[in-house]
């Protein structure tokens, strides 16, 4: 027997129709250096159409790539509903990757047109010889001397009427791809569908998870580049939450500001960024962050110290999320269960987060059996669902996948209630004497100590028991934090034999493009003697 309802396909056009109407009057803010603007959804909705009208008349076709290098304003939120609603695919471009992987992302996704914030044109004229594919050159903003043929955003969008005739999709069509950042061998695509980002944004407003609605007014730190901005800009029009987009503002000062005059309710970004907006809130006397009912840190495990601080010091709980690009990325968030006491919340939001309905989630061994959820047996995520990926675009790589599950490369636990605890990345665990060390434990500890803003550990070799953790760390301002008092703070917190005896004191630890501590550029600088070493006895 069939049922007898309605079949209607989840298409982003549907998303942009539902928040021009629903919630015209609803607002999007962008940072520019002399202050903020704003702008209606329905007037966001408007320009879309006219964009894609512009883009139409370029050429640009059904399943095309239009490139995106462009910082979290709002003409890019106009370039995200645009594109995939006509049936092309929008494909964000990470603004801090190196040029020859930039080069390589766009000419394997075969891109034919890229649209560029005026402050990047730099970037992308090094390797504007290298891309002969891409047929047209976009530039928002003003820029004195173009190094090379350029058409204007605003000009076009405004030579076209609104009132574009969205197509008819499949909603297994492509819609949006992003690239891995490439930690390990090239970047990798992972393309999105029109049905798996309505449902990745509609998990997105359950209570379960971040419970976005129209009630909110969101500050996107988290870069529109990276991983669909965590699907922040479909949710907005789909649920009616107002957006701030802070473009390259992303220290912790002007985010206070921002915070301080715009109230935002949500924020979304990785902890590093938050821990510099407590450094600034610690600094001001007059830091209010009383309009967040919550902080969403994604991207790196966050340490307990920093949730404290939050509470403690500004009323403001902080909620970890966790995913990859090639889940879209929301796969679990650590929202505490009922019933738990304030006092012990923390616990759970320590943790990677409790699974959300519609992912299935398995732990597995070396060899590919799975693993009790019982919160004790370590093994390997894997996972399956509507917006997890099957396969990588154009590259063969099925080391990485496991009788139709994502094998993700996280280690760690899986209670029986769906809460994940992450001990390590498979590639980051430090095996000392035949034992695993988690790297992660070690630095979310170590960055407890008050005289201590950010730790990373990696693995270094060691003649006696193989590989020894090295504790890289940055100091906080006048800290004169030695390696003896922090193996001292650790000491009742791990295991003896954890304790590490390798120690370098840095004034930063690199990133990754997406903000993560960069332990592979940390093992380069170990490996080249670059990194001052204590050693202790």
């Amino acid at each position: 027997m069939r049922s007898t309802m309605q079949d209607a396909p989840l298409l982003i056009r549907d998303m942009v129709r539902h928040g021009q109407w629903m919630y015209a009057d609803k607002r999007v803010f962008t940072a520019t250096p002399t202050g903020t603007v704003h702008e209606t959804f329905a007037r966001v909705a408007e320009r879309a159409e006219r964009l894609a009208g512009a883009l139409a008349a370029l050429g640009v076709q059904r399943d095309d790539r239009v490139a995106t290098l462009m910082w979290n304003n709002q003409s890019h939120m106009e370039v995200y509903l645009a594109v995939p609603s006509m049936g092309a695919v929008l494909h964000t471009l990470n603004v801090r990757l190196f040029p020859d992987q930039l080069a390589y992302i766009i000419n394997h996704a075969d891109d034919r047109v890229i649209i560029v914030d005026a402050s990047l044109v730099p970037l992308l004229a090094r390797i504007k010889d290298q891309i002969a594919g891409v047929r047209h050159f976009i530039v928002n903003g003003p820029l004195e001397d173009p190094p090379f043929a350029l058409i204007d955003y605003q000009e076009i969008v405004a030579a076209h009427e609104p009132g574009y005739d969205w197509p008819d999709l499949d909603e297994r069509d492509a819609a949006v791809m992003c690239y891995t950042s490439g930690t390990t061998g090239e970047p990798k695509g992972v393309v999105y569908s029109h049905r798996s980002i309505w449902l990745h944004s509609l998990a997105s407003t359950s209570a379960n998870s971040i419970a976005l609605s129209d009630r909110d007014r969101c500050l996107l730190v988290v870069p529109m580049f990276h991983v669909a901005a965590w699907g922040a800009v479909y949710t907005s029009f789909m649920a009616g939450t107002e957006l701030i987009m802070p473009q390259m503002f992303l220290q912790g000062e002007p985010l206070l500001n921002m915070i301080m005059e715009l109230r935002p309710t949500v924020a979304l970004g990785v902890p590093t960024i938050w821990n510099d907006l407590l450094r600034a809130a610690g600094g001001r006397s007059d830091a209010d962050l009383s309009s967040l009912r919550m902080i969403l840190a994604g991207g790196a495990a966050v340490p307990r110290f920093m949730i404290e601080a939050f509470r403690e010091r500004h009323g403001v709980d902080v909620l970890q999320g966790w995913g990859m690009t090639e889940t879209s990325p929301l796969v679990a968030v650590s929202m505490p269960p009922a019933g738990v006491s304030r006092e012990h919340e923390i616990d759970y939001r320590v943790k990677a987060g409790r699974v959300m309905a519609g992912v299935q989630i398995r732990i597995t061994d070396e060899n590919g059996a799975v693993l009790a959820r019982d919160g004790v047996a370590t093994g390997e995520f894997e996972l399956r669902g509507p917006w997890i990926t099957a396969r990588y675009y154009g590259v063969d790589a099925p080391e990485l996948f496991r009788d139709g599950w994502l094998r993700t490369g996280d280690i760690g636990t899986l209670d029986p209630h769906g809460f994940m605890v992450i001990t390590d990345r498979a590639k980051d665990m430090i095996k000392s004497g035949g034992e695993w060390i988690s790297s992660v434990a070690l630095e979310t500890t170590v960055m407890g100590q008050d005289g201590v803003f950010e730790a990373a550990v990696i693995a270094v070799p060691d003649d006696r028991w193989q590989e020894r953790p090295l504790c890289v760390v940055v100091r906080g301002s006048e800290s004169t934090v030695s390696a003896e008092e922090l193996r001292e703070f650790l000491r009742p917190s791990v295991a003896k034999w954890w304790l590490p005896e390798h120690w370098s004191f840095v004034d930063a630890i690199p990133k990754t493009s997406v903000g993560k501590f960069d332990k592979r550029a940390l093992r380069r600088l170990y490996a080249e003697g670059q990194l001052e070493v204590e050693t202790l006895e």
